[in-house]
């Protein structure tokens, strides 16, 4: 995952302030390559976040015809901790999926164990 990434995700974090960001994160082999911004359609984004259907159908049907596979999802909480919130737990499926989550201006990463959220070790990378 390069540094770029982090920064694309801040960035789209700052544009969202005060709602809450959301997107996907896209690549192969474990590696994130892009992520892919999505409106977040949620009635209340100040505080909650569902990603745009329509932008997930998209990417699952890309990656079916051979482009990058939707890996994990990230989002941001505007007013508190980059950590999994109660709602975040709740709202898991276990699949093992990545999830970066923005807060006090910066970037963590956990993936979506079946026994909940786990720390997820990673490198940054130029380019």
């Amino acid at each position: 995952m390069g540094i770029e990434i982090e920064q694309k995700i801040l960035g789209h974090a700052r544009d969202a302030h005060p709602h809450e960001c959301c997107g996907l994160l896209l690549g192969r082999g474990g590696r994130i390559e892009q992520i892919r911004p999505a409106a977040n359609v949620h009635r209340e984004p100040a505080t909650h976040f569902e990603i745009d259907p329509q932008a997930l159908l998209d990417a699952h049907r890309a990656a079916r015809d051979g482009g990058p596979q939707v890996l994990g999802y990230y989002h941001s909480h505007p007013t508190t901790l980059p950590e999994p919130s109660a709602t975040d737990r709740a709202r898991a499926a276990g699949d093992g999926s990545i999830w970066a989550i923005v807060g006090e201006g910066r970037v963590t990463w956990w993936r979506d164990e079946k026994d909940g959220f786990a720390p997820l070790p990673y490198a940054l990378r130029d380019g």
